[in-house]
């Protein structure tokens, strides 16, 4: 019975797929004595899921005028109904107004060169001619022909390179662009793949059908030497006539399947049975989806928090390297959800990182690099994930030498008013306790005894004058008393802050601050972009900012400098952050550099990618669900978590070895943290004047008495 629903199952599938196969185009008899590519394209594209809106087509068929074919066949009526079924007039006529305006721009400057409805552009430089079609079913095809017989290969690369050049500002022009290549020359094939990827031709979604008599070895050998033919959505048509029998075979290279990279055959075209599909595949079916456990080629440096590399120890006792930070699980998530592993590529330097990425022996660089338009030259970026900082680090200004500490702890409004009351009191002492007559004139008191009072009292010193018994100096000297032990207090109380939480100098914090402080600004290799960036700048304080700048080999260098030197160091926050925390924090927690209170750049940041590399919709969908869903923030969470949990390791380390030392050692007291000279060097220095002013005094008084003396002599 089951055997029976098969065959019956088999029966219906096959009725169906006759049926549609017989509903695909089939040649005239004409057409079938000579199957010209030009047609064969037409019934390829006429048949693929999505139809084109514009058809670039590149030939080196300088006499043929079959390009016609290809637009006849593909406008019939099952396409015209398609297309005015998905498209309004109105955006018929736009269309067709916007490839016409394009042709104009791709030639202008040509006075030979004209637009029209249906045109052929003639007279380009040596021997290219193009054609542009905009037919009344308003499908655009722009033909673009270069000669290559009797040329050398010099020629041929500078004539195909500005046809590309012109086809490219077509196809940014239109939308769903599906770019035609005809030729039998494997070289002029090869130097296509090479020069539309330089010239950027074809994007993530743009179609590539080529029509070609081949031999399939030798089209194979094409297919796997060019990235253009492999990894960029690409089909190829081979033509062949077998038995006087023409036809021809669809092929599609996957360079990612459950038997690794090959070529399918996805369809073939017999004269009486019309396209026949032999695959389950699409004519241009999604390579991306699914890799099959393939290796992919990533690069990227340690740059924690979110890349760091850790030697781990194997079941089998072997070293593996084992990657962690938020890029690193942000990959390992993508390779998860598209089925892949990946490789990291030995690299040195940052520029190798996306060099790597360049020349397409890496996919992408799985670390965020900033969004600038000196890299967006060089290459592509993903989506953009993370809004980061470009911040400086410098060192923290250190204590210096300060006779003042002693003048320090008041304000000057409050050291004047100190000196007016010292200035003030032993006056109204000595107006008040004044006697005029009887035995308080005895006990009266002078100015200079005024004096010792305020100032002993002052400085919590006895007084050994008796004072007089009126009420008058009673109350003064009870409020003096009270003056002088509130500003004491809070002076002796300032005091011992100062010494022991001394007040350093103003260090920079903005960018204007850091442009006047330093001597000198350090970023690692590849700050080069930055440096770039901030010269075309429009303003003056980033001019200035690359007046100062310099490249070192390594962000350690570019550290310890600005921790050594008058420079400073710019990097990402969480970076340098990072950093300081790993490599310039003492065993006590304090740190050497600090990080300013304003950013230099805050910016956009996305991994590097080729340009027009036709993964990039497949990452970008996975990134942007990772960030959508916190996942990416909690990683960058937990690994900023770890490291507090190391300080804190570390600290607790160090605090225990202080136990271990003060046990052991019988002078425990030498272990705490004394006040340097630098702290206390105000006494010291008020001292040595005290000294100096003694000695100059007495050496005064010496001389001043040698002269009475001598003058005294001289009048007996």
């Amino acid at each position: 019975m089951r055997k029976v629903q098969a065959m019956l199952l088999i029966t219906l599938v096959f009725a169906i797929y006759c049926g549609s196969a017989s509903r695909l185009p089939i040649a005239s008899g004409e057409q079938v004595k000579m199957l010209d590519p030009y047609w064969a394209a037409g019934v390829v594209l006429r048949a693929t899921p999505r139809l084109p809106c514009s058809v670039i087509l590149l030939t080196e068929d300088r006499d043929s005028s079959s390009p016609e074919l290809l637009e006849s066949v593909v406008v019939r009526t099952k396409m015209k109904g398609h297309m005015r079924g998905m498209e309004s007039s109105s955006a018929r006529r736009h269309r067709s107004d916007t490839v016409a305006t394009s042709c104009k721009a791709v030639h202008a400057g040509d006075e030979n060169l004209d637009c029209q409805k249906v045109i052929e552009l003639q007279g380009v430089d040596g021997g290219c001619v193009s054609s542009l079609h905009v037919s009344e079913t308003h499908l655009s095809v722009a033909v673009f022909r270069a000669a290559v017989d009797g040329q050398d290969a010099n020629m041929t690369q500078a004539q195909l390179t500005r046809v590309i050049v012109q086809a490219r500002r077509v196809r940014q022009s239109s939308r769903c662009v599906t770019v035609v290549v005809v030729s039998d020359d494997p070289a002029f094939l090869a130097t296509f793949a090479q020069f539309s990827l330089k010239g950027r031709l074809l994007g993530s979604s743009t179609r590539l059908l080529v029509v070609t008599r081949l031999p399939l070895p030798e089209l194979r050998n094409l297919l796997i030497s060019h990235w253009t033919f492999s990894m960029m959505n690409s089909v190829f048509l081979v033509l062949h006539d077998v038995s006087g029998q023409p036809g021809f075979g669809v092929y599609v290279s996957l360079p990612y399947s459950a038997n690794g990279p090959m070529v399918v055959k996805v369809a073939f075209w017999m004269n009486k049975r019309g396209l026949l599909p032999v695959s389950q595949l699409n004519f241009f079916p999604q390579k991306f989806t699914n890799f099959y456990r393939a290796t992919v080629n990533v690069t990227a440096l340690p740059y924690r928090p979110y890349w760091s590399v850790v030697d781990d120890v194997d079941s089998d006792g072997t070293i593996v390297k084992r990657y962690t930070g938020s890029d690193a699980r942000l990959l390992m998530t993508i390779a998860q959800a598209l089925n892949f592993t990946f490789r990291v590529l030995p690299v040195t330097t940052w520029d190798q990182v996306t060099a790597r990425v360049v020349e397409r022996a890496s996919f992408m660089a799985s670390i965020y690099h900033i969004v600038l338009p000196q890299r967006q030259l060089r290459h592509d970026f993903t989506y953009t994930y993370e809004h980061v900082f470009t911040d400086f680090a410098l060192a923290k200004p250190s204590l210096s030498s300060n006779w003042q500490s002693l003048y320090d702890p008041l304000a000057d409004v409050v050291w004047a008013s100190v000196l007016l009351a010292v200035l003030v009191v032993p006056i109204l002492l000595f107006v008040i306790t004044r006697p005029l007559v009887g035995d308080e004139y005895e006990r009266k008191m002078g100015v200079s005894d005024g004096a010792q009072v305020v100032i002993a009292t002052l400085l919590a010193q006895s007084i050994i004058k008796k004072f007089p018994r009126g009420s008058s100096g009673r109350v003064l000297v009870a409020t003096w008393l009270v003056f002088a032990f509130i500003i004491g207090t809070a002076y002796r109380g300032n005091l011992t802050a100062s010494l022991t939480l001394p007040k350093y100098p103003p260090r920079p914090e903005t960018i204007e601050q850091l442009v006047k402080f330093a001597d000198k600004v350090t970023m690692p290799p590849y700050g080069e972009q930055f440096l770039q960036f901030f010269k075309q700048s429009d303003s003056n304080v980033f001019q200035s900012l690359s007046k100062l700048m310099e490249i070192v080999p390594t962000a350690s260098d570019g550290l310890r400098q600005a921790s050594r030197m008058k420079e400073a160091f710019m990097d990402g926050r969480r970076y340098l952050q990072q950093m300081i925390a790993d490599h310039f924090t003492r065993s006590d927690g304090s740190t050497q550099l600090y990080i300013g209170r304003e950013s230099v750049l805050p910016g956009i940041a996305a991994w590097p990618i080729p340009h027009d590399a036709p993964y990039k919709p497949q990452v970008d969908h996975l990134m942007m669900r990772v960030i959508e869903a916190g996942l990416y923030e909690k990683w960058i969470g937990d690994m900023l978590y770890q490291a507090r949990q190391e300080g804190r390791r570390r600290q607790l380390e160090y605090q225990q070895q202080q136990y271990r030392e003060a046990v052991g050692d019988a002078d425990y007291g030498g272990k705490l943290k004394a006040l340097s000279l630098r702290h206390i060097q105000g006494p010291f220095i008020l001292l040595f004047l005290g000294l100096c002013l003694s000695c100059i005094t007495s050496a005064t008084e010496s001389v001043v008495q040698y002269i009475t003396l001598r003058h005294l002599i001289r009048k007996c």
